[in-house]
């Protein structure tokens, strides 16, 4: 089998030597994908299905509001040759940047373009409205935490988070996820966006190129994220709906690790993207696999993980959250600072005018010192 070669790229017949490396965490299953690979596969061509459909259901919308708008329009004469013609409110303008066709950028969400995980601060927003209770919030903080702590996904909560989400949906229209979507975002999720982070998608869109956020939140909400932030689309978990009604099923699996890199990699295809001139941006050590996918891969807020794994392969590295626990620790200082060196300050000032008033009492031949009234009028007089 001379023109095959293994998935680390290694041919057959070269040994256990060609196949094990030193620092990896596995054996590649040689006799084919796993079962969760199958899966994650699955989510990533179910996300980039969804988020393309998401995408051309919004242009069919717009496109049919600006053609009734326009029909409503009184029709413009033609205008003489060399007479410059007037836009017409309501028609597309020029785009501004040439479009390069063949770049990108994928952002991941949590941690990276939103401070925290977007699907608590969701799940804040539904607890608010009832659609939740108090002790599921609870629950996924606290999975979120360990996460955090730990940097590992634990299996169980996974699973678990899962069968809740699918739970909650399971019924509902996807119309109704995404309008509480919209209502959360702005009343939560709009002050946590990393300033830092948003540079960076604008930085990519200036120069003409798509910008998408790839998440393991569900995809109608992380397309509310897309949307207010004025970028491309969002990839994200699809849950399976019919007649637009969530059945409480996945497609897949959760979009997450090499679902993620599937999802980028199946979305690039479709779109004529060349994954070399693209940038992905990633807080995680579990999107190590979306990362090394493109040309530029950029560390954003990275946990230790991904911070060694840049490091090792010579990844940027941009750390937002120094800046926010400078000022944490900045302006408190400060204001302590403030405070002290104020009533230093005061008490330096008062010494100094008891000082004064004293002298003007004794120029007037005061016996003593006089009521601070006094002496101030007396220093005024001066």
């Amino acid at each position: 089998m001379p023109g095959r070669s293994l998935p680390n790229g290694a041919r057959f017949g070269v040994g256990l030597s060609g196949i094990l490396r030193p620092g990896r965490r596995r054996i590649r299953n040689l006799l084919g994908p796993s079962e969760a690979e199958l899966r994650a596969n699955l989510a990533g061509e179910a996300s980039a299905d969804a988020a393309l459909a998401i995408q051309e259901a919004e242009a069919a919308e717009a496109a049919a509001a600006l053609e009734a708008e326009a029909s409503l329009e009184p029709t413009e004469p033609e205008a003489a040759p060399g007479v410059e013609v007037p836009d017409v409110p309501g028609l597309p303008a020029e785009p501004a940047v040439p479009r390069d066709l063949t770049a990108a950028a994928f952002f991941d969400v949590d941690n990276t373009m939103v401070q925290g995980a977007s699907i608590i601060h969701f799940a804040r927003g539904l607890a608010a409205r009832k659609y939740l209770r108090t002790s599921d919030l609870v629950d996924f903080a606290w999975k979120q935490v360990k996460f955090r702590i730990t940097g590992k996904e634990n299996s169980e909560d996974v699973a678990e988070g899962r069968e809740k989400a699918l739970s909650f949906v399971a019924g509902r229209s996807t119309a109704e996820l995404a309008r509480l979507g919209e209502e959360i975002y702005d009343e939560v999720i709009a002050d946590k966006i990393w300033a830092g982070t948003r540079a960076l998608a604008q930085m990519h869109l200036d120069a003409g190129q798509q910008v998408w956020l790839v998440t393991a939140t569900p995809v109608e909400l992380a397309q509310v994220i897309a949307k207010r932030l004025g970028l491309t689309g969002a990839l994200g978990t699809v849950a399976e709906s019919e007649d637009g009604v969530f059945t409480g099923r996945l497609v897949g699996d959760i979009l997450h690790g090499l679902g993620k890199a599937h999802a980028v990699r199946t979305l690039a295809v479709r779109e004529g993207l060349n994954l070399k001139r693209c940038t992905a941006y990633s807080d995680s050590y579990n999107d190590v696999p979306m990362l090394s996918l493109v040309g530029t891969a950029v560390a954003v807020n990275p946990d230790a993980d991904l911070r060694e794994v840049a490091k090792h392969r010579g990844w940027a590295v941009r750390d937002f959250r120094t800046g926010r626990k400078a000022a944490k620790v900045g302006i408190p200082t400060a204001l302590l600072l403030g405070a002290v060196g104020g009533a230093v300050g005061a008490i330096l000032s008062r010494r100094r005018e008891h000082a004064l008033l004293t002298e003007l009492a004794a120029d007037r031949g005061a016996s003593r010192v006089q009521p601070m009234k006094t002496l101030r009028r007396c220093a005024s007089s001066r």
